[in-house]
């Protein structure tokens, strides 16, 4: 299955648009996703450089959207952060097995499909909508 990653940067993103405007720690949005602030200012650092976030230093700084929210699909976001496949990986199969030696590339279209069908029903979703559920 699919790290967290995902769950994650849609948590900060959404924190930041349901905040409207106002800039946020890394340890004040750490506090909502119930993560150590370190790995929260990674994710940070990571939709930062993704366009995602932008911030302020100094006095009043802090993170917020870069765009509007309803200029983010969740496609987008998804697309961003994925680091392993959506169903996971597979095993080395004997490949003097029938089945064994044709299975990973028949796992590889399945998956495949699947991950398209979900990005698919990711871009009819925007950040903003998905926000206004809270």
């Amino acid at each position: 299955m699919n790290n967290a990653k995902f769950a994650t940067a849609i948590h900060i993103l959404s924190l930041l648009e349901y905040s409207k405007g106002e800039r946020l720690s890394s340890e004040y949005i750490a506090g909502s996703v119930n993560l150590n602030p370190a790995l929260i200012r990674k994710e940070i650092s990571n939709l930062k450089k993704l366009g995602f976030i932008a911030s302020k230093e100094g006095n009043g700084g802090g993170f917020y959207l870069a765009k509007p929210a309803e200029q983010i699909l969740l496609s987008e976001i998804y697309e961003a952060v994925k680091s392993v496949q959506l169903l996971g990986r597979y095993n080395k199969p004997n490949p003097a097995c029938t089945v064994g030696r044709q299975i990973n590339g028949n796992l590889d279209q399945l998956y495949a499909d699947a991950e398209l069908s979900l990005i698919k029903e990711l871009e009819k979703h925007n950040l903003k909508d998905f926000v206004s559920k809270f």
